[in-house]
């Protein structure tokens, strides 16, 4: 497996291959769990070449958030991506992606402002801003992101629209744990108990699939309702709760009726202790099983 620091070598060599074999692209900030593993496993299915990105991105850190203390296990990382045979480890420092002459980033509009950009301004313009920068350094032809985080994935397909971006991007089903919670980095950071706690996420979903499944007529309002008490306790606290509908993740009011919205989904974030955790549910399939 190679491993480079440099863009422009980087650039380079996959420019190269491109002459007789596609390119797949797994982003990643590092600390790999068996989501990061999946989504590397589809890439090799769609591509002869694989590059993974390790880099932690400080564009889409506000100034309260955990930039420094961010799970990293370099050596780690590589052992797996190694194991999965990974042909080339991008890991640029900070400098190599942001020299001090950079100054274009991407503002990707109201989508942005919604959901989690509601509480962390800023944060999916530097996360387009870096994944187009990793769109031109790799010459990827497909990128696979994981629904977990579904409003990034939901930002970076705009993004390929919005540019004509000629990069396919492949989503891959959120991957969880034996208790259903979403699989992601900051779990390491849980205490036991606010581990415990995180699995009242993926019970809320499954009362919300029930309910959908039994009642498509009932409103956003009512639905929520029913489902927000899982998510506040003494080790929970509940940031936002809510549904949208269509794929650029519009608001949707609390009268709609679940059964009119288009491509509703259901979003959540809570703080277990001081971890941020997300989780989202598509809906639509439950919607018109027994409507």
């Amino acid at each position: 497996m190679l491993i480079l620091n440099s863009p422009e070598v980087t650039q380079e060599t996959c420019v190269r291959w491109k002459i007789e074999s596609q390119v797949a692209l797994v982003p990643t900030m590092g600390c790999l769990h068996e989501g990061h593993l999946a989504l590397v496993r589809r890439a090799k299915e769609l591509a002869l070449k694989v590059v993974v990105s390790i880099f932690v991105n400080p564009l889409q850190f506000g100034p309260n958030e955990d930039f420094k203390k961010y799970p990293r296990a370099f050596e780690e990382d590589c052992k797996k991506l190694e194991s999965l045979g990974v042909d080339l480890l991008f890991y640029p420092t900070v400098k190599d992606l942001y020299p001090e002459s950079f100054a274009t980033k991407v503002s990707v509009g109201e989508i942005g402002h919604r959901l989690c950009g509601a509480f962390r301004p800023g944060h999916f313009d530097g996360v387009a801003t870096v994944v187009l920068k990793l769109f031109e350094v790799t010459a990827c032809d497909f990128a696979v992101f994981g629904e977990k985080d579904f409003q990034q994935l939901t930002v970076i397909q705009q993004l390929t629209r919005d540019f004509n971006l000629p990069v396919c991007v492949v989503p891959y089903p959120t991957v969880r744990a034996k208790d259903q919670v979403a699989l992601s980095s900051r779990n390491n950071y849980l205490s036991p108990k606010e581990r415990e706690a995180a699995t009242q996420i993926p019970i809320a979903f499954k009362l919300a699939q029930e309910e959908v499944t039994q009642n498509p007529r009932q409103t956003v309002e009512e639905l929520l309702k029913k489902i927000s008490p899982l998510l506040t306790s003494q080790e929970l606290k509940l940031q936002y709760l809510e549904i949208t509908q269509n794929r650029e993740l519009l608001a949707t009011q609390p009268n709609d009726c679940i059964q009119s919205l288009i491509l509703p989904h259901l979003f959540v974030a809570v703080y277990a202790g001081t971890t941020r955790l997300i989780d989202n549910l598509s809906l639509k399939g439950f919607i018109y099983e027994k409507a």
